[in-house]
């Protein structure tokens, strides 16, 4: 009979956490956010406040010679009535950048939304321990990502030796800034993402603030990317503001102009990536917004649709082709006094083909081996030899 460790209790400081921006102490827990103070308080929707709070690439690092580990957590579980039940998130344990472990909570909070309303309420549930055993006796660092898409508040850190924060090693910072499919959205666990496995890749410190419906041209985004501190940065902007059909052409392209210009207040010689829309058969030629697929959800299946008319973009209504077409344009004009600002085209990451073979399940996010290719071309396009990401300015 195994004896139970000599448990350590480690209070969980910001030392200890990479990727989030804000540590909130609650009645229930730490609660990480990938938005500051000051940009939570001009949230205008539950969309963005939910998706902010979800901790994606968010994760404790330490280094310790313990071979057990256990992180007591309240989980909020979202609850769809009419679509199928989700996933349990993923936490997943890095020993020396390797993925050693994965686990679970089956229990926490519940949150109950209702998709035709909007409307939301939220049950209290219990604290529950993920727990890891069986690590190497030895000093190494180890890192627990957090569920990318499932809120988590931390409420203690118990291990069977010491821990210290892991010294900085140098690596660069990349931040990235995107919509539900950077957030990660049916991807198999937090280091699944596509922004998670490109900045494996690239050996970089990945910071993801791709929210969830919330890729809208946010100037208290904006003004977060400013003030966070960041070695690389990237954007990807387009399918957020289609699906959600919130801006028309003569808006779309001082909005992106106001956006890059106040990521430069802050980081004016950064490396700067704009990545236009991956392929998405229904918003290609088909304006916002989009919902879900009523049908589909009859009969147990989460799909979206496009609602507008492909006829409105005559009056300047938004498909993913010209959002591609405009954002070229802009980085094209600004590049000429901005060399370190770079683009891509998200049909390089994700076409027509790639949706041939690895189509979207919900019509609007990738599955988690899309997520993988998408994460290997950024990584090849960003960080190769001739990438955005290396290039020297001469």
């Amino acid at each position: 009979m195994n004896a139970e460790p000599d448990w350590i209790t480690t209070p969980i400081t910001a030392d200890l956490l990479r990727g989030a921006l804000d540590l909130e102490r609650t009645e229930r827990g730490l609660l990480p956010h990938r938005l500051p103070p000051g940009a939570r308080r001009q949230i205008p929707d539950d969309q963005l406040a939910m998706a902010e709070s979800q901790p994606s690439g968010v994760r404790l690092v330490l280094r310790t010679r313990a071979t057990a580990v256990e992180l007591d957590v309240l989980a909020t579980k979202r609850v769809y009535p009419g679509a199928p039940a989700r996933p349990d998130g993923v936490y997943e344990l890095l020993v020396d950048g390797r993925v050693a472990g994965r686990a679970g909570v089956t229990e926490g909070d519940t949150l109950t939304v209702d998709l035709a309303s909007g409307s939301a309420e939220c049950r209290p549930g219990p604290v529950r321990t993920v727990r890891f055993t069986g690590l190497a006796r030895k000093e190494k660092d180890v890192e627990i990502w957090l569920p990318h898409d499932e809120t988590t508040r931390l409420v203690a850190l118990r291990t069977d030796a010491p821990v210290a924060p892991r010294p900085d090693d140098g690596s660069r910072i990349w931040l990235h800034h995107g919509s539900s499919i950077s957030h990660g959205s049916s991807a198999a666990g937090p280091t699944g993402t596509w922004p998670a496995v490109a900045a494996s890749l690239g050996g970089v410190e990945l910071i993801n603030m791709g929210f969830a419906g919330s890729a809208l041209l946010d100037p208290f985004t904006a003004r977060a990317i400013r003030d966070t501190p960041a070695d690389l940065i990237s954007v990807k902007i387009g399918i957020n503001v289609v699906n959600a059909d919130v801006m028309r052409l003569r808006a779309f392209g001082p909005a992106v102009h106001g956006f890059l210009d106040t990521i430069r207040e802050g980081h004016p010689t950064a490396p700067l990536l704009v990545v236009s829309p991956l392929h998405c058969a229904i918003h290609e030629d088909t304006p916002g917004p989009s919902a879900p697929d009523l049908g589909a959800m009859s009969e147990g299946r989460l799909r979206f649709v496009a609602l507008g008319d492909p006829d409105e973009t005559a009056a300047g209504k938004l498909t993913l082709t010209v959002i591609r077409s405009e954002l070229a344009r802009i980085v094209r004009e600004r590049a000429t006094a901005d060399p370190y600002l770079h683009y891509l085209d998200g049909l390089d990451l994700y076409g027509e083909p790639d949706h041939a073979e690895l189509p979207l399940p919900d019509a609007l996010h990738p599955d988690p081996a899309a997520h993988r290719r998408i994460g290997e071309r950024f990584a090849r396009f960003a960080f190769g030899a001739e990438g955005a990401f290396v290039a020297e300015i001469h």
